[in-house]
């Protein structure tokens, strides 16, 4: 989702640190209303590239533009951006409504606007009321709810997010980015997050940035990220293992595993072919790969088996709970040619 005049927009942005270069000649856009999660992991140049939006750190070369005004040297008082911690960076000696007023009142907003933003914004974080109540007494979802409603108390043109949602438990985490997600849409926010967490990104943005030595590896939606991944090392990034060297020959590919169907149209040579774990079919071992079940995995929906193949390099197979073999069962692999992705590389 790229807009012709766009709320940000880095343009060959570059920052070093010594001999590193940390983000390496960064081109982004972020419509208005979009959120965008950037994603990769550390030292990929994912919270540098936050840091430079916000005005926190300095770029080498290149420009930061939000809402077409050039703020590459504006202090980060004045971009109109709102920045979220991971440990929130509540004042411990305020109260609730005391955190969530003060971008107001830096703004120097009169009382009655102070305290009408602030109750607006508790009721729409699910803390109504809250005003009065101390944050050193929050749970560690409350106290994210209410830095999440101090950042958007000043209505910042973009909103960043520096993994939001990193020192919760997973339960909560689940909870909260659906309801981040739905709150930010009802609100019009634009969003720029940075997390390290792929199931955290996927489910808030609209757009995923994969970053990888400070580069751009991979931008689309989720969907596309996900079913389409740019390279091996986004592959493997998004945590695909079944990775191999292969050879396409019209509508197959010749791989350790033996023949492989291929999307069709696929462009013949070397490549690196990918078998996500879904298009891995169990089958009898008379017709298929023979291979032993050495390990499964519960995940919830589904089950997660590696398998030893008489040939080639360890397989990932996911099947539903009531079709999992125990470990040490013969069993055969079989592949779909919908779930194979042909990336880069011979």
């Amino acid at each position: 989702m790229v807009s012709p005049h766009p709320m940000l927009r880095l343009d060959g942005v570059t920052v070093r640190f010594g001999d590193r270069t940390a983000l390496d000649a960064v081109d982004l856009e972020v419509a208005e209303h979009e959120s965008v999660c950037v994603l990769g992991p550390s030292g990929s140049g994912k919270s540098t590239l936050l840091r430079v939006v916000a005005g926190l750190q300095r770029a080498d070369a290149g420009g930061v533009f939000l809402a077409g005004r050039d703020r590459t040297a504006a202090p980060a008082h004045r971009r109109g951006v709102g920045l979220m911690f991971q440990d929130h960076q509540l004042f411990p000696q305020r109260d609730v409504g005391g955190n969530v007023a003060f971008g107001l009142r830096m703004r120097k907003a009169g009382r009655a606007e102070q305290e009408r933003t602030v109750a607006e914004l508790l009721d729409l974080v699910g803390l109504p009321g809250a005003q009065r109540r101390a944050v050193t007494a929050l749970s560690g979802g409350e106290q994210q709810r209410v830095a999440l409603a101090r950042a958007l108390a000043p209505r910042p043109d973009l909103l960043m997010l520096d993994e939001p949602l990193g020192q919760l438990d997973r339960s909560l985490r689940e909870r909260l980015v659906v309801e981040l997600r739905e709150l930010f849409h009802r609100l019009g926010t634009t969003v720029l997050a940075v997390t390290h967490d792929q199931a955290e990104a996927f489910a808030l943005a609209d757009r995923v940035v994969v970053m990888r030595d400070g580069r751009i590896a991979q931008t689309g939606t989720p969907l596309e990220v996900w079913q389409r991944p740019a390279s091996e090392f986004v592959a493997r990034f998004l945590g695909f293992e079944n990775v191999v060297t292969a050879t396409v020959r019209g509508e197959t590919a010749d791989t350790p595993w033996g023949t492989v169907p291929v999307p069709a149209g696929s462009a013949p040579g070397a490549c690196r072919l990918l078998v996500r774990p879904a298009g891995v079919r169990l089958t009898p071992a008379a017709d298929g790969l023979p291979c032993t079940v050495a390990a499964r995995t519960f995940r919830g929906t589904h089950v997660t088996l590696l398998l030893e193949p008489a040939r080639g390099p360890r397989l990932e197979a996911a099947c539903a709970l009531r079709d999992a073999p125990e470990p040490g069962t013969e069993v055969g692999a079989a592949f779909t040619a919908s779930e194979v992705v042909l990336l880069p590389g011979g």
